[in-house]
């Protein structure tokens, strides 16, 4: 990354694209007659303030899900991710084959691979059909490029599809563990062993950021990066690109940032 650039996240929308820096959000969105429409917000919580390691990832979680009612609000024809009736379903039937199966005489590693595989279902079908996916492209390729000054491809290193490595490796062990206690203190276990699994995987994602050339960060970004590649981006049109750098601008116009790409 260029020295003196904001770091930024972002999210796909099935119409549009939501991009965050550190203190601000913005939001495109392409109306159905064709219109850009664009809104920008101050955050309300801001993630980068916390700096303990125990509390990033909750930070960062909740400063996410804090995101999404306010781009609703302000924009209201936006089309977030997950609210198609058939992800909504494939969320509910995942999280009932999931009880069922902590339920049956299964291993515990064979549980935490069908589990894992289960709890990636609705994002894999939210991705699949709409512009959803070319969206997703669209935001990778216009931050990646802000980011480093150059043009960058569809895949990009922070996409939160790299936590998946990270939780699979700090879900299974937690919950392996939580198994081989008494039988009254497993739903207990399985909660702290899923809260240490969310604060461990944001501390390796972040790692894995700082060291993109360890082996190790190597091994534990392969999956997500695989998910990217194969499933969850399709390579962006140019009028998604337009939407997805008007995001951009707007963003970084609230961080009083200039756009070098």
């Amino acid at each position: 990354m260029n020295s003196g650039v904001v770091r930024l996240g972002g999210m796909a929308l099935a119409n549009g694209v939501l991009v965050h820096g550190p203190t601000a959000w913005a939001c495109a969105i392409r109306r159905d007659d064709g219109r850009i429409e664009v809104a920008a917000r101050r955050k309300r919580i801001a993630a980068s303030t916390v700096e303990n390691p125990v509390l990033r990832g909750p930070a960062r979680l909740l400063e996410a899900l804090a995101l999404l009612p306010q781009v609703k609000r302000a924009l209201p024809a936006a089309r977030l991710p997950f609210e198609r009736p058939r992800v909504v379903a494939t969320m509910v039937g995942a999280a009932s084959l999931g009880r069922a199966l902590r339920r049956s005489r299964i291993s515990p590693a064979v549980q935490e691979l069908v589990g894992a595989a289960l709890a990636l279902a609705p994002a894999v079908l939210a991705l699949r059909g709409g512009e959803l996916a070319g969206y997703h492209g669209a935001e990778h390729v216009s931050i990646g490029t802000y980011e480093h000054g150059e043009a960058r491809p569809k895949e990009h290193e922070r996409c939160g599809s790299h936590l998946v490595g990270p939780m699979l490796l700090t879900g299974a062990a937690g919950n392996v563990a939580a198994q081989r206690l008494p039988e009254g203190l497993r739903p207990a276990g399985r909660l702290a062993a899923t809260a240490a699994s969310l604060v461990a995987s944001t501390e390796l994602f972040g790692w894995m950021a700082r060291n993109p050339g360890h082996p190790l960060s190597k091994a534990l970004a392969r999956p997500g990066h695989e998910l990217q590649h194969r499933l969850a981006t399709e390579e962006p049109t140019e009028a998604q690109l337009e939407v997805a750098h008007a995001a951009l601008q707007a963003c970084l116009r609230l961080e009083d940032v200039d756009d070098h790409a």
